[in-house]
């Protein structure tokens, strides 16, 4: 008995030391997983507390500040710099000795390393500054955007703001880019569109079509102006803009004040090709917002020095028939009647007003204008077939003679909400297209002198329907009966949803 009760401990000795064995080999494992100051792996870093935050700017081009190469470039997140590479004598490396800044964040795969000892943070914490360099949007939060009470969001500095309501930085002299970007960025389908970068992800594009950095550039702006988690209440569209310059080959200038409408019509025309799109109206999100449709009749009109059997005879003729051509638009040119030359009796010069259904009629199918070139004259009259769900109207304010460049600074008087552009559309196009009823949202105006001057927009937030004004970095609450006092240069607006 007492030899048995011998024997089984020594038996069953392997088995609790193989047991032993598999659970310290589980410790290991899960040792290497978690993070720790011993560990090799995934280290808890003892600098974290050295980042600042409000130093980091991730809205300019991600090149290394003393390379200016774009390729494997990190940002000290201590001093908000570029640099490039981590492994010894880059300048990422050098920069963390010389200067004991030790953490850094690469750009591209968005992953932190602790320099010069070079091994990845894993911390949940820097989740903020992930965000801001990319921010994401899942399907649900963009459907929230435009519902009731818009929640405001607080920057590093402690500053509020609301996400879709932030200044644009002015470089130099950008603003007229600056006021079609904000506009751009409450008209719902096209903003809904970018937010997401699955949407245009996967848009199949021949090697090297660079050309699609642009709508890259589009998407990620449009992410950062919508940012609930911003570390600042304004966003510079540098990288943006820089995209603009390129492949306008330099028409459009960052140093160089433009015209808004000339901007516009390239960027809507310039992103539908780039996506890919073709003359299909549903070929691209750009033209199933804005594309409609228009019939254009033209009559030739016969010299004035013929008599009346001569111009007779001429009408009569092929050439001078009334032709229909069928044609697409993004906007509408609306021209501002003359202003008067003279003063009135009290020896004040009166600004002119009118109506902008006055300036909408020209496009009724019945009202004639006529063009000239310089040989012959015609006659035309638009007739509008179909309406987007968005118009673009361009209110012409400017002229240019052979000698200088004209602003006309009539008032047009237009509603806010509910105007109907069914007065302009024949009873059969009226009952083919149903509601024709629109809303404002966006309106850039134009100040001070045509070849100068500054721009700046109001725009509707509908989640809480407030107006805003919005020029470069400043933002300022609008009530909507001053808008109409505005010398309105662009107009958007969005078919009504009842």
């Amino acid at each position: 008995m007492s030899g048995n009760a011998t024997e089984e401990p020594v038996e069953k000795k392997p088995k609790l030391e193989e047991s032993n064995k598999e659970n310290t080999g589980n410790e290991d494992d899960e040792e290497l997983e978690t993070p720790s100051a011993f560990n090799p792996k995934y280290r808890v870093c003892p600098y974290l507390d050295t980042i600042n935050r409000p130093l980091l700017d991730f809205d300019f081009e991600k090149l290394c500040s003393i390379s200016l190469t774009r390729i494997n470039v990190y940002a000290c997140l201590v001093c908000g710099k570029y640099f490039q590479g981590r492994g010894t004598n880059t300048h990422a490396y050098t920069h963390s000795v010389a200067e004991a800044h030790h953490v850094f964040l690469n750009l591209q795969t968005l992953r932190f390393y602790c320099l010069p000892d070079n091994y990845e943070i894993i911390d949940s914490s820097l989740d903020d500054i992930k965000f801001v360099l990319n921010p994401t949007f899942s399907p649900a939060d963009i459907k929230n955007l435009d519902k009731a009470d818009p929640k405001y969001s607080r920057t590093v500095d402690g500053t509020l703001y609301l996400p879709g309501v932030v200044g644009l930085n002015n470089i130099k002299a950008n603003d007229y880019c600056n006021v079609v970007l904000h506009a751009l960025s409450h008209v719902g389908p096209l903003r809904d569109y970018f937010l997401r970068e699955q949407h245009y992800a996967k848009i199949k594009r021949p090697p090297g079509d660079s050309i699609f950095n642009l709508v890259q550039r589009f998407g990620e702006l449009m992410r950062k102006m919508w940012n609930p988690r911003n570390f600042k209440a304004h966003v510079s569209p540098h990288e943006m803009l820089q995209a603009v310059v390129l492949w306008s080959n330099k028409r459009f200038q960052i140093t160089e004040q433009g015209d808004p409408i000339d901007f516009l019509s390239w960027f809507l025309h310039t992103l539908h090709r780039a996506l890919k799109g073709t003359k299909k109206v549903d070929s691209s999100v750009i033209y199933k917002t804005f594309l409609g449709e228009m019939k254009i009749y033209t009559r030739k009109i016969p010299p004035v020095d013929l008599d009346d059997t001569q111009k007779s005879l001429l009408l009569a003729t092929e050439e001078y028939q009334e032709k229909c051509e069928i044609t697409n638009f993004l906007y509408l040119t609306c021209d501002l009647p003359p202003p008067p030359l003279f003063t009135d009796e009290f020896r004040e010069n009166i600004i002119p007003q009118v109506n902008l259904y006055q300036l909408l009629s020209k496009f009724n199918g019945t009202t004639e204008k006529e063009y000239k070139t310089y040989k012959d004259n015609f006659l035309k009259r638009f007739e509008v077939a179909r309406l987007p769900q968005f118009i673009i109207l361009y209110i012409k304010r400017f002229t240019k003679n052979t000698f200088f460049l004209e602003k006309n600074p009539t008032i047009v008087n237009f509603p806010i909400r509910n105007v109907d552009f069914g007065d302009i559309l024949s009873i059969q196009n009226r009952e083919k297209i149903g509601n024709c009823k629109y809303n404002l949202v966006a309106n850039i105006v134009h100040d001070g002198e045509p070849n100068k001057g500054t721009y700046r927009v109001h725009m509707l937030h509908k989640a809480n329907g407030q107006w805003y004004e919005m020029q470069d970095l400043h933002v300022t609450e609008i009530l909507p009966q001053m808008i109409t006092l505005t010398e309105s240069y662009i107009q958007i607006y969005e078919r009504c949803t009842e």
